[in-house]
């Protein structure tokens, strides 16, 4: 089984944010003329009753739902996003991936509550990204003191418009970013231009469609992007972050990988792929979706046949790509049980080594939801 491979079929749900003028919608036109053949959903959340942004993408999309007279998260309780969300999340609308476009003037930290309190079993939470301007930076702390609160609870930060600010600039902006705690990824952009692969995968296609098909307007646009930078790599997107996969054959400890995941570095914005977790529980492969702080394991039955091993991809900005190898190797159960042997700490007996195994599965299974359970 691949990372990518669909374990769950629930859909990410991205809220893009950032103050006026950062240049969330050009990110967003971005990613939906960059979307890696994934059929993106869009809530465009726009404030005042002209509504230019969602006139702006409108057209580019299958599904856009424009949520005017106010900000969302003041003006639609959870319950409406719900109906909104669920119109995204029918099997007819065929959706990878739904984005949230928030006002200028919206509390991210509030979207991101409405999203994990929904009771739609379809959807899953797929990060905040913040967008920053860096050349404004300073006039729009100024403006909105909350910037600080905002940059804190974010999962990913996009410093747009590195082009105007400059490298000093910059770097004031990182350390902002840093005083307030956060240790999200920070990616730096110009025209809102980050690769997708850091939202969301590229989608397996075709999925029963005409494999031989007219070209679409993204193709079209890629195809002469690509003439125009003289390559195929789109002004070289993936260059702005790192990509670690890590595979074994050997089951991994459970206890010893969750202090890999509660302690994760700064930077390291999304793991995502499948766990075996072997004597813990072999009847099941544990797919782990993780973005920001958030973390979610979903245990699935192996398939007859398949062979059980734990491949993950670990996803960031200016992580420490051998480090994390190796921190990950270290969490190979045969390496624990290694190391314990030879401290003298290992058990004896089948049946507390069957005890032994459950109690270290404790600490996986708090991050399964269970039926009627509320996303922590």
């Amino acid at each position: 089984m691949s990372p990518s491979s669909p374990r769950s079929p629930r859909i990410p749900v991205v809220v893009l944010a950032g103050f006026l003028g950062s240049g969330k919608t050009t990110l967003l036109n971005h990613l939906l003329l960059h979307r890696a053949g994934n059929r993106i959903g869009v809530i465009v959340n726009d404030f005042g009753s002209i509504e230019i942004d969602a006139m702006t993408v409108s057209g580019q999309v299958g599904s856009t739902v424009s949520l005017g007279g106010g900000c969302l998260c003041c003006a639609v309780d959870a319950s409406e996003l719900d109906t909104y969300l669920e119109t995204l999340t029918r099997p007819s609308a065929r959706l990878d991936v739904i984005v949230i476009e928030a006002s200028g003037l919206a509390e991210p930290q509030e979207l991101v509550r409405m999203i994990l309190a929904s009771d739609n079993p379809h959807i899953l939470y797929g990060g905040l990204v913040e967008v920053v301007d860096a050349a404004e930076f300073e006039a729009t702390r100024e403006r909105h003191p909350e910037i600080g609160r905002h940059l804190a609870v974010a999962d990913l930060v996009v410093l747009n418009k590195t082009d105007r600010a400059g490298d000093e600039q910059c770097a004031r902006v990182r350390q902002a970013v840093a005083e307030t705690g956060s240790t999200a990824a920070v990616v730096p952009a110009t025209y809102g231009r980050i690769d997708p692969e850091l939202l969301f995968d590229p989608a397996l296609r075709p999925d029963g469609e005409e494999k031989a098909r007219q070209l679409t307007f993204e193709d079209l646009y890629l195809e002469e992007r690509a003439r125009e930078d003289g390559d195929g790599h789109g002004g070289h997107l993936h260059t702005a972050y790192e990509s670690v996969d890590f595979e074994s054959e050997v089951p991994m400890d459970p206890r010893r990988l969750m202090r890999f995941l509660d302690s994760r570095p700064e930077g390291l914005y999304r793991i995502k792929g499948c766990v075996d977790f072997g004597a813990g529980d072999p009847g099941n492969a544990y797919g782990v979706h993780a973005v920001g702080g958030f973390l979610r394991f979903t245990p699935t039955p192996w398939t007859r046949g398949e062979p059980k091993r734990t491949q993950l991809v670990l996803i960031g900005s200016g992580i420490d790509a051998p480090a994390l190898r190796k921190e990950l190797e270290s969490c190979r159960a045969e390496e624990a049980q290694a190391e314990e042997a030879q401290a003298g700490e290992a058990q004896a007996g089948e049946t507390a080594q069957d005890a032994a195994h459950e109690r270290a599965m404790w600490g996986v299974l708090r991050f399964v939801q269970q039926p009627g359970d509320e996303d922590a």
